[in-house]
Order: C-alpha cells, then sequence, then structure tokens
C-alpha cells in the first residue's frame, strides 16, 4: 500500500484533475446540445398541438353550422 501512495506524486494528481475537468466540460457540452435538441422537439410538439386544437375547433364550427342549417330546414 505504502508504494502506490508514493507512486501519486502532485504532477500525476495534477494532470488526473485536469483530466477530470476536461471530461466533465465535455459532459456539460454534450447536456447543452442535449438540451437545445429537446427544447427544438418540444417546439415542434406545440406547433403540432396548435394545429390539432385550430382543426378541431374548424370541424366544430362546420358540424355547428351544419346542424344550426338543418334545424332551419326542418322548422
Amino acid at each position: 500500500m505504502e508504494a502506490m501512495r508514493q507512486s501519486w506524486t502532485d504532477e500525476r494528481l495534477d494532470d488526473f484533475r485536469g483530466e477530470v475537468n476536461r471530461r466533465f466540460d465535455k459532459v456539460e457540452g454534450d447536456m447543452a446540445v442535449l438540451r437545445a435538441d429537446i427544447k427544438s422537439d418540444f417546439n415542434l410538439l406545440h406547433t403540432r398541438f396548435d394545429s390539432l386544437q385550430r382543426s378541431l375547433l374548424q370541424t366544430s364550427v362546420v358540424l355547428i353550422v351544419a346542424l344550426l342549417g338543418m334545424l332551419g330546414t326542418q322548422l
């Protein structure tokens, strides 16, 4: 055990710390890209839901007008 402790010099610890920091920086960069992708996907989803809501509203208006027209012909 003593031989292992002597092999970890300050220089090696600094190198290790630098490597760990570099890897965390890479992970942070990857997370930023992932967040941007998720945000764009949610924006697309919101657009599609808005389109669906507009279509449902238009269909409802057409059905109501058709029912009122049919009611008008029956009276």
